[in-house]
């Protein structure tokens, strides 16, 4: 299994243009003919592509130096040099391309088949043909290419899935996506399993699927980088849903639901916009009356205990999210 990777810096450059050709016609019988020195050809670009099939950037490597090909020499006979090779980095959709000299977003690439021009090729140089005038009918110069552009830039990537599960750590979020879909995070009973983002997809009987992410658990200072921290909350922005996954056997949910939508808030207000609801996980634990207790102490109406455990209220749960995301796309 690869490394996942969120956030790599590349160098990236683009083709120089070839030069062009200093020639003179040559044939029997014509023993000074005039410049035919073609131009050289342009050279190569650089484009970031978002593509299906990659998930993260870790088939990215940090110190290589991605070219794209190099214009060709202009030739004799007025023939121009083949241009360069254009690149093409393949990157996951939701893959932000930052400039690394001024920290500026230069593009997002949201959806599959968006591209961006990263770096520009050189042209190439003019052949001595080209400066053949009245007053010079033999110019023995040519220009030689520009100099394509380099360039560092960082990608920085940002999962897109329509829900985000978010809890503290060992509240039961990898457990309940791979009940959910077909992800198979690694799970254990201890904080921090879950180390990079997990990606399932559910698949409807009606033939709709959406995707559910999986996200390192979140602690207080998040949102300044504590614990997994920012490389959590950034994997937030996209989703269209939010889980808040709270252990039914904490000693104080109410508190670890304002933790959670504190650090949510704190990183970016539009989280708490959001659509929401409230998982009360590993109910199993807890007899029925204390579990209703619990529900009505939440004092919220978009709260549902769950168990992946004895699949209690899984496939409400489907009809919830079923409902959730129906609407949104509606709007």
């Amino acid at each position: 299994m690869s490394k996942f990777t969120d956030t790599i810096k590349i160098h990236i450059k683009a083709g120089d243009g070839g030069p062009g050709c200093v020639s003179f016609h040559r044939e029997k019988y014509v023993p000074k003919g005039g410049p035919d020195g073609g131009d050289g050809g342009k050279g190569g670009d650089v484009y970031i592509e978002a593509t299906p099939g990659h998930y993260n950037l870790s088939h990215l490597f940090r110190d290589r130096v991605y070219s794209a090909g190099k214009g060709k020499p202009g030739k004799g006979n007025n023939r121009y040099g083949m241009d360069g090779r254009d690149l093409i980095i393949r990157v996951p959709p939701g893959t932000e391309i930052i400039d690394e000299e001024s920290g500026e977003v230069i593009s997002d690439l949201v959806r599959e088949g968006d591209r961006f021009l990263a770096a520009r090729g050189g042209i190439g140089g003019r052949g001595n043909a080209f400066f053949k005038s009245s007053t010079n009918q033999t110019p023995r110069y040519a220009q030689p290419g520009i100099e394509g552009e380099d360039k560092f830039i960082v990608l920085n990537l940002k999962l897109i899935a329509d829900v985000g599960l978010v809890g503290l750590p060992n509240a039961g979020k990898s457990t309940l996506l791979s009940r959910l879909t077909n992800a198979r995070p690694r799970i254990a009973d201890y904080p921090f399993t879950t180390l990079i983002p997990n990606l399932g997809v559910v698949q409807r009987e009606d033939g709709t699927s959406y995707t559910i992410a999986d996200i390192p658990g979140i602690i207080e200072g998040a949102h300044r980088g504590l614990g997994l921290g920012l490389s959590f909350l950034m994997h937030i922005e996209r989703v269209r849903v939010i889980l808040f996954l709270i252990d039914i056997t904490g000693d104080d949910l109410h508190y670890t639901l304002g933790l959670l939508r504190s650090e949510l808030g704190e990183y970016s207000e539009r989280l708490l916009k959001k659509p929401y609801y409230i998982l009360l996980t590993k109910a199993d634990l807890v007899e029925r009356d204390e579990m209703q207790k619990r529900i009505d102490d939440m004092a919220d109406t978009h709260t549902i205990p769950v168990s992946s455990f004895n699949d209690s209220n899984i496939d409400e749960l489907y009809k919830i999210l079923d409902d959730l995301l129906e609407r949104i796309i509606a709007t």
